[in-house]
């Protein structure tokens, strides 16, 4: 796509919104993207392409949604798409056929239901498109739709929604499982809980400890494997939802690194989308008037993200960690699915059932205990000052764009290696856990003492410690970063024009 036109250049535009007449007239090219259907995924790649229509006129693109068995709340967020998105000419979503769970399948349950989407998808790309298509956006779990990209004869470029370092992460170890042709020459060193994995793009070790779950399932590793591979190999691009200022450092590395054979790196983060939380009802209303009350960054807020959840003694032991500690909060506590079942955490009736007797009277002056909670509201709040998170991707890059430094408390994925970043590699969080892990419905992981936690949102709240300090410089930076100019900006504008 060329570059710009007689009268603007695509990649400085001051007025995105108001694009000039000459662009306007132009021949759209079309994009097809297709997320992978899971919440931080979905909400992240279509605030991306919104970001990207709004940028250049020319673009539009095509959303194909997939509904995974196994994510509820994507499945709803997926058919509230459609209203979302109808104000937005540039923008098309095109809900799939849900199909049923393959029976007696001995490969990867994901693996295999990607798989048989990708009829669909060259059914629906063939029979709907009327722009010329420019290629294929395929989320970091999708890229095997490279296959029907290619039967199209279009390139495919991976929007990346996990952090450069998980990036340089996976490729060293695909690398090692190249080399080696066998998994059995990277797994059986996760199980050593003394080991550490060298990754030369990082300046610290990676312990097993915070290596994701997945690594440690044959299958899950070696479709992981896969897939990376495929980024080296079968893409025209990677787009990484972060920004040079905050893994500098590693997104040099990567660049420069001829031998990993990489396509060109676009770092176009942080993509947000700031408004997602407009969450209707008397808890929000109630917790955002109780904040209007509260001093300046004096309040803690923990959330755990969609599948965040625990058991009745680590509810017990985080309220006695809050108590202790005496700081303001702002809780977000969900019941938990029933053992054995994969479904995502739901909101308690009564709270009370599930706190230690007396707690919310006790606290009813310096905290709140809600259910699904209006994160970036709360996150954007003067009153909040610190973030106990999951450290999901998009839960981090929030947390840095409002300056609220974040206190550890990883659950599943990739969140191990993302606590571990941020508190170890980049010196950006306090650890309260780096290595709690809850994959499934039957994990039992260790309990987190009350007196853990305690020492965490204390030193967390520290009003001039270096973390907080560091995070609100680089709260500054991942706003320039995104404006006119920014490293951000320009990367998403090479972008554009090497489509």
């Amino acid at each position: 796509m060329p570059s710009k036109c007689t009268n603007c250049y695509i990649t400085s535009q001051t007025s995105p919104t108001s694009p000039c007449k000459t662009l306007q007239k132009m021949n759209k090219f079309e994009l097809v993207f297709i997320p992978m259907p899971g919440m931080g995924h979905l909400v992240s790649t279509v605030e991306m392409a919104t970001l990207l229509v709004t940028r250049d006129p020319r673009l539009s693109i095509t959303m194909l949604g997939m509904k995974m068995p196994f994510d509820s709340k994507a499945s709803e967020y997926i058919q509230s798409l459609s209203e979302s998105l109808s104000n937005n000419p540039s923008i098309r979503l095109i809900v799939l056929p849900e199909l049923p769970v393959p029976k007696d399948s001995k490969d990867l349950l994901l693996k295999v239901l990607l798989d048989s989407y990708k009829p669909h998808v060259k059914e629906a790309v063939s029979s709907l498109l009327t722009n010329p298509l420019a290629g294929f956006v395929l989320d970091m779990f999708t890229t095997s739709m490279v296959d029907v990209a290619k039967e199209l004869g279009v390139p495919s470029y991976v929007y990346y929604t996990s952090s450069a370092a998980y990036l340089a992460f996976n490729l060293h170890l695909e690398e090692i499982y190249r080399q080696k042709n066998s998994n059995e020459a990277v797994n059986p060193q996760f199980k050593n809980p003394d080991f550490d994995l060298r990754v030369s793009s990082l300046i610290h070790p990676i312990p097993s400890k915070v290596i994701p779950g997945i690594f440690f399932m044959e299958k899950g590793a070696v479709w992981i494997y896969e897939e990376t591979k495929r980024l080296r190999t079968e893409m025209k691009g990677i787009l990484i939802n972060t920004f040079e200022e905050l893994e500098s450092r590693v997104i040099c590395s990567l660049s420069s690194d001829s031998s990993l054979n990489l396509p060109p790196l676009y770092s176009i983060g942080p993509i947000l989308h700031l408004n997602n939380n407009k969450i209707e009802g008397t808890d929000r209303a109630d917790v955002l008037k109780w904040l209007d009350e509260q001093p300046p960054s004096s309040v803690v807020f923990l959330c755990f993200g969609s599948r965040g959840s625990f058991e009745k003694g680590q509810v017990e032991e985080i309220a006695e960690g809050l108590e202790r500690s005496g700081v303001r909060f702002v809780w977000t506590l969900r019941k938990p699915p029933p053992k054995e079942v994969f479904q995502d955490p739901t909101d308690y009736t009564d709270f009370k059932d599930i706190l230690p007797e007396g707690f919310l009277d006790r606290t009813a002056e310096v905290g709140r205990v809600i259910g699904w909670a209006p994160q970036v509201e709360i996150l954007g709040h003067p009153a909040t000052g610190g973030f106990v998170s999951h450290c999901g991707w998009n839960s981090t890059l929030e947390s840095l764009w409002h300056g609220v430094p974040m206190a550890t408390w990883p659950i599943y994925a990739e969140q191990q290696f993302n606590a571990y970043e941020m508190v170890v590699e980049l010196g950006l969080a306090v650890e309260i856990t780096v290595e709690y892990r809850k994959e499934g419905a039957g994990d039992e992981p260790r309990a987190v003492s009350g007196e853990e936690i305690e020492k965490g949102i204390r030193k967390l709240m520290e009003e001039d410690s270096e973390v907080r300090m560091k995070v609100k410089g680089l709260s500054e930076e991942s706003r320039r970063c995104v404006m006119e100019g920014g490293s951000s900006y320009v990367s998403m504008g090479k972008f554009i024009e090497d489509v």
